[in-house]
Protein backbone atom coordinates (compact mmCIF):
# COMPACT_ATOMS: atom_id res chain seq x y z
CA UNK A 1 0.00 0.00 0.00
CA UNK A 2 2.90 1.98 0.17
CA UNK A 3 3.77 1.96 -2.88
CA UNK A 4 0.68 2.20 -4.09
CA UNK A 5 0.51 5.53 -2.69
CA UNK A 6 3.68 6.89 -4.25
CA UNK A 7 2.35 6.11 -7.36
CA UNK A 8 -1.03 7.34 -6.95
CA UNK A 9 1.12 11.35 -5.89
CA UNK A 10 4.22 10.33 -9.10
CA UNK A 11 1.20 10.04 -11.43
CA UNK A 12 -1.55 12.76 -9.91
CA UNK A 13 1.88 15.42 -10.43
CA UNK A 14 1.64 15.00 -14.12
CA UNK A 15 -2.46 14.29 -14.64
CA UNK A 16 -3.29 17.27 -13.11
CA UNK A 17 -1.98 19.84 -15.56
CA UNK A 18 -4.46 18.10 -18.02
CA UNK A 19 -7.20 19.18 -15.37
CA UNK A 20 -9.05 22.77 -16.80
CA UNK A 21 -9.64 23.61 -13.30
CA UNK A 22 -6.71 23.30 -11.87
CA UNK A 23 -4.80 25.57 -14.83
CA UNK A 24 -7.46 28.13 -14.38
CA UNK A 25 -7.50 28.16 -10.75
CA UNK A 26 -3.23 28.27 -10.25
CA UNK A 27 -2.59 29.51 -14.35
CA UNK A 28 -3.55 32.20 -16.47
CA UNK A 29 -5.57 32.12 -19.84
CA UNK A 30 -4.02 32.69 -23.24
CA UNK A 31 -7.07 32.94 -25.56
CA UNK A 32 -9.47 30.82 -24.14
CA UNK A 33 -7.02 28.11 -23.19
CA UNK A 34 -5.94 27.71 -19.79
CA UNK A 35 -2.23 27.24 -19.35
CA UNK A 36 0.04 26.75 -15.79
CA UNK A 37 3.30 28.52 -16.54
CA UNK A 38 5.84 26.55 -16.88
CA UNK A 39 8.01 27.67 -13.92
CA UNK A 40 5.12 26.60 -11.21
CA UNK A 41 4.34 23.72 -13.42
CA UNK A 42 8.06 22.88 -12.84
CA UNK A 43 7.70 23.88 -9.34
CA UNK A 44 4.64 21.97 -8.51
CA UNK A 45 6.28 18.53 -9.88
CA UNK A 46 9.95 19.14 -8.90
CA UNK A 47 8.89 20.13 -4.81
CA UNK A 48 7.64 16.71 -4.08
CA UNK A 49 10.66 15.21 -5.35
CA UNK A 50 12.84 17.57 -2.88
CA UNK A 51 10.82 16.34 0.07
CA UNK A 52 11.56 12.52 -1.09
CA UNK A 53 15.10 13.06 -1.95
CA UNK A 54 15.61 13.97 2.10
CA UNK A 55 12.94 11.75 3.14
CA UNK A 56 14.61 8.77 1.51
CA UNK A 57 17.40 9.21 3.91
CA UNK A 58 16.10 10.13 7.28
CA UNK A 59 13.88 7.62 6.26
CA UNK A 60 17.32 5.36 6.50
CA UNK A 61 19.00 6.70 9.24
CA UNK A 62 15.01 5.64 11.33
CA UNK A 63 15.15 2.38 10.17
CA UNK A 64 18.02 1.52 11.31
CA UNK A 65 17.47 2.53 14.45
CA UNK A 66 13.99 2.15 15.36
CA UNK A 67 13.18 -0.23 13.12
CA UNK A 68 10.89 -0.83 9.54
CA UNK A 69 7.78 -0.67 10.85
CA UNK A 70 8.54 2.61 13.29
CA UNK A 71 9.76 4.25 10.50
CA UNK A 72 6.90 3.58 8.08
CA UNK A 73 4.62 5.26 10.80
CA UNK A 74 6.19 8.19 10.94
CA UNK A 75 6.27 8.49 7.11
CA UNK A 76 2.32 7.74 6.91
CA UNK A 77 2.11 10.53 9.79
CA UNK A 78 3.82 13.25 7.28
CA UNK A 79 1.86 12.07 4.72
CA UNK A 80 -1.09 12.92 6.38
CA UNK A 81 0.14 16.08 6.78
CA UNK A 82 1.07 16.92 3.12
CA UNK A 83 -2.09 15.35 1.98
CA UNK A 84 -4.67 17.45 4.08
CA UNK A 85 -2.51 20.75 2.91
CA UNK A 86 -3.35 19.96 -0.62
CA UNK A 87 -6.70 19.61 -0.14
CA UNK A 88 -7.39 22.99 1.86
CA UNK A 89 -4.78 24.77 -0.10
CA UNK A 90 -6.11 28.04 -2.76
CA UNK A 91 -2.40 29.82 -3.52
CA UNK A 92 0.54 28.45 -5.53
CA UNK A 93 2.91 28.93 -2.32
CA UNK A 94 0.58 27.12 0.46
CA UNK A 95 0.22 23.80 -2.56
CA UNK A 96 4.03 24.00 -3.27
CA UNK A 97 4.54 23.70 0.81
CA UNK A 98 2.53 20.94 1.02
CA UNK A 99 3.68 18.98 -1.78
CA UNK A 100 7.05 19.40 -0.34
CA UNK A 101 5.92 17.61 3.32
CA UNK A 102 4.29 15.09 1.12
CA UNK A 103 7.24 13.99 -0.57
CA UNK A 104 9.25 14.00 2.61
CA UNK A 105 6.57 11.49 3.66
CA UNK A 106 6.84 9.78 0.33
CA UNK A 107 10.51 9.30 0.63
CA UNK A 108 9.91 7.54 3.31
CA UNK A 109 7.31 4.93 1.41
CA UNK A 110 9.94 4.32 -1.46
CA UNK A 111 12.79 3.41 0.71
CA UNK A 112 10.76 0.83 2.90
CA UNK A 113 8.56 -0.90 0.60
CA UNK A 114 11.55 -2.90 -0.93
CA UNK A 115 13.35 -2.50 1.90
CA UNK A 116 10.90 -5.28 3.70
CA UNK A 117 9.77 -7.25 0.61
CA UNK A 118 13.48 -7.95 0.28
CA UNK A 119 13.78 -9.01 3.84
CA UNK A 120 10.70 -10.65 4.61
CA UNK A 121 10.74 -12.86 1.37
CA UNK A 122 12.03 -16.54 1.11
CA UNK A 123 14.05 -16.68 -1.70
CA UNK A 124 12.01 -18.51 -4.22
CA UNK A 125 9.55 -15.44 -3.78
CA UNK A 126 11.82 -12.99 -3.82
CA UNK A 127 11.44 -11.80 -7.14
CA UNK A 128 8.12 -11.82 -7.32
CA UNK A 129 7.60 -9.93 -4.04
CA UNK A 130 10.12 -6.98 -4.81
CA UNK A 131 8.40 -6.85 -8.03
CA UNK A 132 4.86 -6.16 -6.45
CA UNK A 133 6.66 -3.05 -5.06
CA UNK A 134 6.31 -1.78 -8.70
CA UNK A 135 2.28 -3.32 -9.02
CA UNK A 136 2.15 -0.73 -6.18
CA UNK A 137 2.74 1.89 -7.84
CA UNK A 138 1.34 0.66 -11.24
CA UNK A 139 -2.29 -0.05 -9.21
CA UNK A 140 -1.36 3.99 -7.69
CA UNK A 141 -0.77 5.17 -11.38
CA UNK A 142 -4.50 3.66 -12.16
CA UNK A 143 -6.20 4.63 -9.48
CA UNK A 144 -5.17 8.15 -10.03
CA UNK A 145 -5.85 8.55 -13.34
CA UNK A 146 -9.32 6.90 -12.95
CA UNK A 147 -10.10 9.71 -10.24
CA UNK A 148 -8.82 12.66 -12.56
CA UNK A 149 -10.89 10.87 -14.91
CA UNK A 150 -13.93 11.24 -12.66
CA UNK A 151 -12.92 14.56 -11.04
CA UNK A 152 -11.50 16.35 -13.96
CA UNK A 153 -14.43 17.62 -16.11
CA UNK A 154 -15.86 19.45 -13.07
CA UNK A 155 -15.84 23.10 -13.17
CA UNK A 156 -15.52 23.85 -9.33
CA UNK A 157 -12.22 23.15 -7.11
CA UNK A 158 -13.38 19.21 -6.26
CA UNK A 159 -11.70 18.71 -9.51
CA UNK A 160 -8.34 19.01 -8.35
CA UNK A 161 -9.26 18.59 -4.81
CA UNK A 162 -11.51 15.42 -4.98
CA UNK A 163 -8.16 13.39 -6.54
CA UNK A 164 -6.31 14.81 -3.96
CA UNK A 165 -8.59 13.71 -1.03
CA UNK A 166 -8.51 10.54 -2.27
CA UNK A 167 -4.83 10.17 -1.07
CA UNK A 168 -6.09 10.18 2.58
CA UNK A 169 -7.36 6.69 2.24
CA UNK A 170 -3.88 5.45 1.84
CA UNK A 171 -2.55 6.92 4.92
CA UNK A 172 -6.11 5.36 6.98
CA UNK A 173 -5.26 1.74 5.65
CA UNK A 174 -1.53 1.48 6.35
CA UNK A 175 -2.52 3.27 9.84
CA UNK A 176 -4.75 0.64 10.34
CA UNK A 177 -3.37 -2.24 8.83
CA UNK A 178 0.66 -1.67 10.24
CA UNK A 179 0.26 -3.21 13.70
CA UNK A 180 -0.17 -6.16 11.73
CA UNK A 181 2.58 -6.27 10.11
CA UNK A 182 6.00 -7.89 11.41
CA UNK A 183 9.11 -6.15 11.59
CA UNK A 184 11.75 -7.22 9.59
CA UNK A 185 14.10 -10.42 11.21
CA UNK A 186 17.28 -8.65 9.72
CA UNK A 187 17.12 -5.31 11.69
CA UNK A 188 16.20 -7.48 15.18
CA UNK A 189 18.92 -9.80 14.84
CA UNK A 190 21.23 -7.03 14.31
CA UNK A 191 19.52 -5.29 17.33
CA UNK A 192 20.44 -8.18 19.02
CA UNK A 193 16.86 -9.00 19.61
CA UNK A 194 17.21 -12.97 18.35
CA UNK A 195 13.55 -13.66 20.28
CA UNK A 196 12.12 -11.86 18.83
CA UNK A 197 13.38 -12.48 15.29
CA UNK A 198 12.48 -15.96 16.19
CA UNK A 199 8.52 -15.07 16.37
CA UNK A 200 8.91 -13.00 13.08
CA UNK A 201 11.14 -16.09 11.05
CA UNK A 202 8.89 -18.51 12.53
CA UNK A 203 5.77 -16.90 11.89
CA UNK A 204 7.26 -16.51 7.83
CA UNK A 205 8.77 -19.76 7.38
CA UNK A 206 7.06 -22.14 9.77
CA UNK A 207 9.10 -23.54 13.19
CA UNK A 208 10.50 -26.31 10.65
CA UNK A 209 12.59 -23.43 9.03
CA UNK A 210 12.82 -21.60 11.88
CA UNK A 211 16.32 -21.92 13.19
CA UNK A 212 17.80 -22.41 9.80
CA UNK A 213 16.70 -19.36 8.61
CA UNK A 214 17.58 -17.50 11.88
CA UNK A 215 21.07 -18.99 11.62
CA UNK A 216 21.61 -17.91 7.94
CA UNK A 217 20.99 -13.82 8.54
CA UNK A 218 23.21 -13.97 11.67
CA UNK A 219 25.69 -15.79 9.12
CA UNK A 220 25.32 -13.40 6.52
CA UNK A 221 25.12 -10.46 8.59
CA UNK A 222 28.47 -11.75 10.57
CA UNK A 223 30.56 -11.93 7.57
CA UNK A 224 29.73 -8.35 6.31
CA UNK A 225 30.16 -6.98 9.74
CA UNK A 226 33.46 -8.60 9.24
CA UNK A 227 34.34 -6.83 6.50
CA UNK A 228 33.31 -3.47 6.60
CA UNK A 229 33.40 -3.03 10.26
CA UNK A 230 30.58 -2.74 12.99
CA UNK A 231 29.47 0.61 12.27
CA UNK A 232 28.67 1.48 8.74
CA UNK A 233 27.84 4.70 7.13
CA UNK A 234 26.48 6.42 3.68
CA UNK A 235 30.65 6.31 2.89
CA UNK A 236 31.11 2.97 3.17
CA UNK A 237 28.48 2.22 0.28
CA UNK A 238 31.18 3.51 -2.05
CA UNK A 239 34.20 1.32 -0.51
CA UNK A 240 35.23 -1.94 -2.10
CA UNK A 241 32.77 -4.28 -3.33
CA UNK A 242 29.83 -1.93 -2.08
CA UNK A 243 31.03 0.71 -5.02
CA UNK A 244 29.16 -1.80 -7.67
CA UNK A 245 26.68 -2.80 -5.31
CA UNK A 246 25.56 0.46 -4.72
CA UNK A 247 26.21 1.42 -8.43
CA UNK A 248 23.67 -1.24 -9.61
CA UNK A 249 20.96 -0.14 -7.15
CA UNK A 250 21.23 3.95 -8.04
CA UNK A 251 21.78 2.65 -11.83
CA UNK A 252 18.46 0.61 -12.43
CA UNK A 253 16.70 3.52 -11.27
CA UNK A 254 18.27 6.42 -13.49
CA UNK A 255 17.42 4.01 -16.26
CA UNK A 256 13.95 4.63 -15.41
CA UNK A 257 14.26 8.10 -15.99
CA UNK A 258 16.94 7.58 -19.03
CA UNK A 259 13.91 6.10 -20.95
CA UNK A 260 11.75 9.44 -20.09
CA UNK A 261 9.18 7.48 -18.02
CA UNK A 262 8.28 10.97 -16.47
CA UNK A 263 7.38 12.19 -20.09
CA UNK A 264 5.45 9.09 -21.43
CA UNK A 265 3.28 8.35 -18.45
CA UNK A 266 3.81 10.77 -16.14
CA UNK A 267 2.44 13.01 -18.85
CA UNK A 268 0.68 10.99 -20.85
CA UNK A 269 -3.30 12.75 -20.38
CA UNK A 270 -1.29 16.58 -21.08
CA UNK A 271 0.38 14.69 -23.96
CA UNK A 272 -2.65 13.58 -25.81
CA UNK A 273 -4.07 16.58 -25.43
CA UNK A 274 -0.87 18.66 -27.11
CA UNK A 275 -1.54 15.82 -29.83
CA UNK A 276 -4.73 17.44 -30.78
CA UNK A 277 -7.18 14.48 -28.84
CA UNK A 278 -10.20 16.27 -26.88
CA UNK A 279 -10.32 16.15 -23.39
CA UNK A 280 -12.29 13.11 -22.84
CA UNK A 281 -10.82 10.70 -25.29
CA UNK A 282 -7.60 11.96 -23.35
CA UNK A 283 -8.43 11.44 -20.37
CA UNK A 284 -9.72 7.66 -21.26
CA UNK A 285 -6.03 6.58 -23.10
CA UNK A 286 -4.76 7.54 -19.38
CA UNK A 287 -6.67 5.21 -17.68
CA UNK A 288 -5.78 2.75 -20.61
CA UNK A 289 -2.38 3.20 -20.24
CA UNK A 290 -1.59 3.07 -17.11
CA UNK A 291 -3.62 -0.30 -16.76
CA UNK A 292 -1.71 -1.90 -19.51
CA UNK A 293 0.81 -0.97 -16.78
CA UNK A 294 -1.26 -2.77 -14.69
CA UNK A 295 -1.52 -5.86 -16.87
CA UNK A 296 2.27 -5.82 -17.22
CA UNK A 297 3.65 -5.94 -13.95
CA UNK A 298 1.34 -8.74 -13.54
CA UNK A 299 2.60 -10.62 -16.51
CA UNK A 300 6.14 -9.76 -14.93
CA UNK A 301 5.56 -12.16 -11.90
CA UNK A 302 5.34 -15.24 -14.20
CA UNK A 303 8.32 -14.36 -15.95
CA UNK A 304 10.92 -12.92 -13.31
CA UNK A 305 11.79 -15.92 -11.66
CA UNK A 306 11.45 -18.10 -14.84
CA UNK A 307 13.81 -15.80 -17.46
CA UNK A 308 15.58 -13.88 -14.96
CA UNK A 309 16.33 -10.27 -14.16
CA UNK A 310 18.93 -9.87 -16.75
CA UNK A 311 17.33 -10.52 -19.86
CA UNK A 312 14.01 -8.99 -18.54
CA UNK A 313 15.93 -5.54 -17.87
CA UNK A 314 18.42 -5.41 -21.32
CA UNK A 315 15.16 -6.45 -23.77
CA UNK A 316 12.98 -3.65 -21.94
CA UNK A 317 15.48 -0.99 -22.44
CA UNK A 318 16.36 -1.94 -26.18
CA UNK A 319 12.11 -2.54 -26.86
CA UNK A 320 11.60 0.79 -25.19
CA UNK A 321 14.42 2.70 -26.97
CA UNK A 322 12.29 1.45 -30.21
CA UNK A 323 9.49 2.82 -28.98
CA UNK A 324 10.49 6.46 -28.44
CA UNK A 325 12.17 6.97 -31.31
CA UNK A 326 8.90 5.37 -32.95
CA UNK A 327 6.98 8.22 -31.07
CA UNK A 328 9.80 11.54 -32.48
CA UNK A 329 9.28 10.03 -35.88
CA UNK A 330 5.02 9.63 -36.16
CA UNK A 331 5.17 13.59 -34.64
CA UNK A 332 7.18 14.59 -37.81
CA UNK A 333 4.21 13.11 -39.85
CA UNK A 334 1.58 15.38 -40.09
CA UNK A 335 -1.41 13.02 -40.71
CA UNK A 336 -4.36 11.53 -37.42
CA UNK A 337 -2.61 8.20 -37.97
CA UNK A 338 0.47 9.45 -36.84
CA UNK A 339 -1.43 10.87 -33.84
CA UNK A 340 -2.90 7.34 -33.24
CA UNK A 341 -0.15 5.77 -33.66
CA UNK A 342 1.78 7.87 -31.50
CA UNK A 343 -1.21 7.02 -28.60
CA UNK A 344 -0.76 3.04 -29.52
CA UNK A 345 3.30 3.26 -28.62
CA UNK A 346 2.17 5.11 -25.25
CA UNK A 347 0.04 2.05 -24.34
CA UNK A 348 2.64 -0.49 -25.27
CA UNK A 349 5.44 1.77 -23.74
CA UNK A 350 3.57 1.40 -20.65
CA UNK A 351 2.95 -2.51 -20.77
CA UNK A 352 7.05 -2.85 -21.44
CA UNK A 353 8.09 -0.74 -19.05
CA UNK A 354 6.46 -2.22 -16.42
CA UNK A 355 6.95 -5.98 -17.63
CA UNK A 356 10.12 -5.36 -17.76
CA UNK A 357 12.64 -2.28 -16.19
CA UNK A 358 9.68 -1.02 -13.87
CA UNK A 359 9.51 -4.22 -11.72
CA UNK A 360 12.66 -6.05 -12.17
CA UNK A 361 14.49 -2.49 -11.00
CA UNK A 362 12.69 -3.07 -7.63
CA UNK A 363 14.02 -7.19 -7.57
CA UNK A 364 17.66 -6.08 -8.44
CA UNK A 365 17.69 -3.06 -5.97
CA UNK A 366 16.51 -5.49 -3.25
CA UNK A 367 19.40 -8.63 -4.19
CA UNK A 368 22.07 -6.22 -4.83
CA UNK A 369 22.76 -4.32 -1.86
CA UNK A 370 24.57 -5.25 1.10
CA UNK A 371 22.34 -6.79 3.84
CA UNK A 372 24.02 -4.63 6.62
CA UNK A 373 23.75 -1.58 4.48
CA UNK A 374 20.49 -2.25 2.46
CA UNK A 375 18.84 0.77 4.37
CA UNK A 376 21.41 2.93 2.78
CA UNK A 377 21.88 1.94 -0.19
CA UNK A 378 17.90 1.76 -0.82
CA UNK A 379 17.88 5.62 0.94
CA UNK A 380 20.95 6.05 -2.09
CA UNK A 381 18.55 5.13 -5.02
CA UNK A 382 15.60 6.42 -3.61
CA UNK A 383 17.74 10.07 -4.01
CA UNK A 384 19.07 9.28 -7.32
CA UNK A 385 15.54 8.62 -8.20
CA UNK A 386 14.76 11.37 -6.44
CA UNK A 387 17.26 13.42 -8.33
CA UNK A 388 16.85 12.30 -11.99
CA UNK A 389 12.84 12.96 -11.03
CA UNK A 390 13.78 16.47 -10.21
CA UNK A 391 15.44 17.09 -13.15
CA UNK A 392 13.38 15.66 -15.62
CA UNK A 393 9.71 17.33 -13.99
CA UNK A 394 12.09 20.77 -14.52
CA UNK A 395 13.07 19.28 -17.96
CA UNK A 396 9.72 18.22 -19.52
CA UNK A 397 6.82 21.12 -18.95
CA UNK A 398 9.68 23.59 -21.02
CA UNK A 399 9.80 20.44 -23.63
CA UNK A 400 6.50 20.33 -23.91
CA UNK A 401 4.67 23.43 -23.10
CA UNK A 402 2.86 24.97 -26.48
CA UNK A 403 4.34 28.91 -24.68
CA UNK A 404 7.93 27.04 -24.47
CA UNK A 405 9.68 24.32 -26.57
CA UNK A 406 6.50 23.00 -28.13
CA UNK A 407 8.53 19.92 -29.02
CA UNK A 408 5.06 17.38 -28.03
CA UNK A 409 6.14 13.88 -29.79
CA UNK A 410 9.86 15.13 -30.77
CA UNK A 411 11.03 14.73 -27.23
CA UNK A 412 10.74 10.96 -28.04
CA UNK A 413 14.30 11.25 -30.14
CA UNK A 414 15.44 12.68 -26.83
CA UNK A 415 14.87 10.11 -24.86
CA UNK A 416 15.22 7.43 -27.51
CA UNK A 417 19.30 8.67 -27.81
CA UNK A 418 19.34 8.47 -23.23
CA UNK A 419 17.57 5.14 -23.10
CA UNK A 420 20.01 3.58 -26.37
CA UNK A 421 22.98 4.71 -23.52
CA UNK A 422 21.11 2.67 -20.65
CA UNK A 423 20.86 -0.06 -22.67
CA UNK A 424 24.46 -0.17 -22.68
CA UNK A 425 25.28 0.40 -19.48
CA UNK A 426 22.58 -2.40 -18.86
CA UNK A 427 24.51 -4.90 -20.74
CA UNK A 428 27.80 -3.92 -18.95
CA UNK A 429 26.54 -3.44 -14.57
CA UNK A 430 22.94 -5.58 -15.19
CA UNK A 431 23.51 -8.95 -13.04
CA UNK A 432 21.62 -12.33 -13.25
CA UNK A 433 20.99 -12.94 -9.35
CA UNK A 434 17.85 -14.79 -9.90
CA UNK A 435 17.71 -17.85 -7.34
CA UNK A 436 20.70 -17.13 -5.33
CA UNK A 437 20.63 -16.80 -0.93
CA UNK A 438 22.03 -13.31 0.20
CA UNK A 439 25.08 -15.46 1.35
CA UNK A 440 25.88 -16.66 -1.97
CA UNK A 441 25.34 -12.82 -3.61
CA UNK A 442 27.92 -11.90 -1.11
CA UNK A 443 30.29 -14.26 -2.31
CA UNK A 444 29.64 -13.13 -5.63
CA UNK A 445 30.77 -9.90 -5.27
CA UNK A 446 33.76 -11.20 -2.49
CA UNK A 447 35.02 -12.07 -5.57
CA UNK A 448 34.83 -9.52 -7.70
CA UNK A 449 32.43 -11.41 -10.76
CA UNK A 450 31.91 -9.28 -13.47
CA UNK A 451 28.05 -8.06 -13.02
CA UNK A 452 27.48 -9.65 -16.54
CA UNK A 453 28.79 -13.03 -15.72
CA UNK A 454 26.86 -13.52 -12.19
CA UNK A 455 24.31 -15.97 -13.63
CA UNK A 456 26.71 -18.38 -14.78
CA UNK A 457 29.21 -18.12 -11.79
Amino acid sequence: MAAVGWGFDAQINGAMISVPSFRRDFGYTVGREAILPADWQSAFNIISTVGQFFGGFICSWLADRIGRKGALLIGVVVCSAGCVGEIVSSTRPAFLGSKLVLGVGLGFYLTLAPMMCSELAPVALRGIATAGVNLGIAVGQLISNSVVKAFGERDDRWAYRGPFATQIFFVVFLLALLPLSPESPWHLVRRDKRDEAMRVVSGLYGGNDAVGRLEEIDQTIRHEKLQGGSELGLVDCFRGTNRVRTGISMGVFLCQHLVGIIFVLGYSTYFFQLAGLDVSRSFDLGVGVTACGVLGNVVSWFVVERYGRRKLFLSGMVTLSALLLLIGIMDVIPSQAAKWVQAASTVIYAFIYFLTIGAVAFTILGEASSTVLRAKTISLATATQAICGLAMNFAVPYMVNPDKGDLKGKVGFIFGGLAIIGAIGSWVYVPELKGKTFGEIDQLFTERVPPRKMGKA
